[in-house]
């Protein structure tokens, strides 16, 4: 199971190097861009599936081993990650339909995109701290605190995709790290 920790992770930095649009594109922008680039988009959509199967498991692994020196930080990084993480199967859809030339506009997806965007940058944060506080390598802490954050300065603050892919790549390093470094501890 521990390998899987950086897979979805470094899936979403490759997602976010390639992606054919910027995040803060409007719809109609967005669809030119993907029709413009359909097997790019393609990519993206697989991708973005591969990491909605990995990252909450992968957060649920990393809180195996948080969880007994660092009780409350863990706690709450997973109640914001696993609902974030799962968030990511509508903004998988999202960019399917896309792909189709279709838009999507329900409300569950504003929530979805709401649920993801708070959940996995604060949880990170938390879940970077968690690790800090558990005694896990200090620089893969950091590296996974830092990346999120650093991620949303670059989908939407500046929008620059090789920053984004930089900041994924720290989330990935961070939980790559912890794979080769850390054992699960296993509660009954």
């Amino acid at each position: 199971m521990k390998w899987l920790l950086p897979v979805g992770p470094a899936a979403i930095a490759v997602l976010r190097l390639i992606l054919p649009y910027d995040t803060t594109d409007d719809p109609a922008t967005i669809l030119q861009k993907v029709a413009a680039a359909p097997d790019t988009q393609n990519w993206v959509v697989w991708l973005g599936f591969v990491a909605m199967l990995t990252l909450a498991p992968a957060v649920i692994w990393i809180a195996n081993v948080t969880r007994e020196q660092a009780p409350k930080l863990t706690t709450a990084a997973v109640v914001l990650l696993v609902p974030a993480y799962l968030s990511i199967g509508l903004l998988v859809a999202e960019d399917a339909a896309a792909l189709g030339g279709d838009t999507i506009a329900h409300p569950a997806l504003t929530s979805a995109t709401a649920v993801f965007v708070a959940g996995h940058v604060i949880g990170t944060v938390l879940l970077g701290a968690a690790m800090w506080q558990a005694g896990l390598p200090r620089w893969a802490a950091m590296a996974t605190a830092v990346s999120q954050p650093l991620h949303f300065i670059a989908a939407v603050v500046i929008t620059s995709h090789e920053l984004d892919f930089a900041a994924w790549g720290l989330n990935a390093a961070g939980f790559a790290a912890l794979a080769i470094t850390a054992r699960q501890r296993v509660h009954v």
